[in-house]
């Protein structure tokens, strides 16, 4: 049986093309707003991560009516780093809406995110956003879009998709480029008549496969999902089961079940065929789980989520000024917190190490680690990171694998070559290069991840902030040998205290400064970023001698280069293997592994040994 009052879509897209406006607008031209209502851009970013960067971390549920038909909403992120948000929605959706900038046209992440939807035979709406730029070149990008469904296998039927043009901005979508723009109608009306109503059987048993978690202090874990056949109901008795483990078998009641309306969550009694629908009360469940009626248990099939390729050491910070800003210091606290992000992260692993005061936590990039570091910092946890690392593999003869990427990179012609040489030293292999017209070179390589770990700001300047670097990943290949990751040495503070500004005066010859004057250091602490390759061990603490002769003027007359304060970015890019970073809720401090100097200096001659 088919509902037709119900329409489940995905809006996939890479990043920065426009999926969370588009929402917006969906949201205010059904209705959801009142007409005076003020309403905040990018409404679905509802994070304040989310919010600062322009960029969606987590997927997100929503709902709009539009002519009688309730249209389920969900609004992915389009970073690769939180591609295992993508993954798993798209089982709850039975169609997906696939936004394209009208400039930059088809990118590494909008082939990753197509390609998962035509491999569960989702139809696919192409919407061109952006056409109201200037640069904008929309028939060009339906030719890209149109190669790349051909690249993928679509079939026939996914082939003949429909094409509308939009600028999610102005908040109209039009069939054809002459048609008068008005407003998101069009979109509105392709969703119902392209996209297949919900099928399922009413009268079987309950089947609902648990898409996504959220989690909420006062309920605990929620499981979304949407409901493949039966009906579920409050005071339900039900059954989990999973697909990929065939031995779960747990009696759960229902609880709490709601329903989406624009930005709300709504109680209501039951559910059937079609719907999605938000659960709470059950403690112990999981993303891939199927809640079943207990005489028909059976797991909805699950696509395992991609396996994390790099990592990093948390740990408990044992800094001289350990414990004095952070609200979570222990391990326990540590241990607490990283196992409950599994909760609603899937593409996160963490695991325990030999030393109880120290976790291995494995994710799908920098950008995703950071986000994680940051939303702890900001609740009040300090703690200390590692350096990012892949994670190897080895194939069957023994021999080392080691992820690799695809990076897709826009540069202004005379930065070209720079970059070029820049990736070549970090073992990346020009694999195509052509001109886009306008002064501007696409370059495209293939890259070991590790290669790319602290590039990206280095990348900014090289470019004067005016290049793109995407990035995805491609497989698993040959280790390609030993990469130099920072051509220049620590500056490393010899003593604690306080910074004083004659000793910054001095320090700042030997190259850039990360402290200003007031600020307290304490031995092994890395306090800037000399201009040679060795590191270097200074006095910032150091006082002028007096003498009998002083001048009024003589210290004043001391003139420091500002400091470069660096971001948590910056700061995750420029540690080294040996170093680590200091996270609290007011300070970021880089620190040698080893503070003691004596030590430090043994560790480093047995490793040459």
């Amino acid at each position: 049986m088919k509902r037709e009052d119900v329409r489940n879509i995905a809006i996939i897209a890479h990043v920065d093309h426009g999926k969370t406006t588009l929402v917006d607008e969906l949201l205010k031209q059904s209705g959801v707003f009142r007409a005076n209502q003020e309403v905040a851009e990018r409404v679905m970013d509802s994070g304040d991560i989310e919010r600062e960067r322009g960029i969606t971390i987590l997927s997100k549920n929503t709902a709009v009516t539009y002519n009688g038909v309730k249209i389920n909403i969900v609004d992915t992120p389009g970073h690769a780093d939180f591609g295992g948000e993508v993954e798993r929605v798209l089982k709850m959706v039975n169609g997906v809406i696939l936004v394209v900038d009208a400039f930059e046209g088809s990118m590494p992440q909008t082939k990753f995110v197509l390609r998962k939807a035509l491999e569960l035979s989702l139809p696919v709406i192409v919407c061109i956003n952006k056409i109201d730029r200037p640069e904008a070149r929309p028939l060009e990008v339906v030719d890209e879009v149109l190669e790349l469904l051909m690249d993928l296998d679509a079939s026939d039927e996914q082939l003949d998709c429909p094409f509308l043009f939009a600028s999610a901005k102005d908040g109209y979508a039009v069939r054809s480029l002459d048609d008068e723009p008005k407003d998101m109608a069009p979109l509105f009306e392709t969703i119902i008549d392209y996209i297949p109503a919900p099928e399922g059987d009413p009268a079987a048993g309950t089947q609902v496969l648990i898409s996504t978690i959220d989690y909420n202090e006062y309920v605990g874990r929620i499981g979304i999902g949407k409901v493949d056949n039966g009906t579920i109901r409050v005071n339900q008795e039900m059954v989990i089961v999973n697909h990929h483990d065939p031995d779960k078998l747990k009696k759960v009641k229902i609880s709490k079940l709601y329903e989406f309306d624009g930005l709300k969550k709504v109680d209501v009694a039951e559910a059937t065929i079609g719907s999605i629908v938000a659960i709470s009360g059950i403690a112990d469940i999981h993303i891939g789980d199927t809640l079943c009626s207990p005489e028909h248990p059976q797991a909805i099939p699950f696509q395992k989520i991609s396996e994390p390729t790099i990592s990093m050491q948390f740990m408990v910070n044992d800094s001289p000024l350990a414990g004095q800003e952070g609200k979570y210091v222990t391990s326990r606290h540590l241990r607490d917190r990283l196992f409950r992000e599994l909760n609603t992260d899937v593409s996160l692993r963490v695991e325990e190490t030999d030393s109880t005061e120290c976790f291995k936590v494995s994710g799908r990039g920098e950008l995703h680690l950071s986000v994680l570091i940051e939303s702890m910092r900001r609740e009040g946890y300090e703690f200390a990171v590692s350096k990012a690392e892949v994670i190897y593999h080895t194939d069957e003869n023994g021999k080392k694998l080691e992820p690799m990427e695809r990076a897709y990179i826009d540069v202004d012609d005379e930065y070209a070559g720079n970059v070029i040489q820049k990736l070549g030293e970090r073992k990346g292999e020009l694999l195509n290069m052509h001109s886009n017209g306008s002064g501007s070179t696409r370059l495209e390589f293939l890259i070991p991840a590790r290669g790319l770990i602290g590039y990206r700001g280095e990348f900014l300047t090289d470019t004067k902030g005016t290049g793109v670097l995407n990035t995805i990943f491609e497989n698993y290949g040959p280790y390609k040998g030993d990469i130099q990751y920072r051509k220049q040495g620590s500056l490393i503070a010899f003593e604690a205290g306080e910074a004083i500004t004659y000793g910054l005066f001095n320090a700042q010859e030997r190259g850039t400064l990360f402290i200003g004057p007031g600020e307290k250091v304490y031995a092994g602490m890395v306090i800037g970023q000399n201009g040679k390759a060795e590191d270097i061990e200074l006095n910032v603490c150091k006082t002028k001698k007096l003498t009998n002769t002083r001048s009024s003027s003589a210290d004043e007359a001391l003139k420091l280069t500002p400091p470069r304060i660096l971001s948590l970015e910056q700061c995750l890019e420029f540690i080294d293997t040996d170093e680590l970073l200091e996270v609290t809720p007011k300070s970021l401090r880089i620190r040698k592994k080893i503070l003691d100097p004596t030590l430090r200096k043994r560790a480093a001659f047995s490793k040459k040994a």
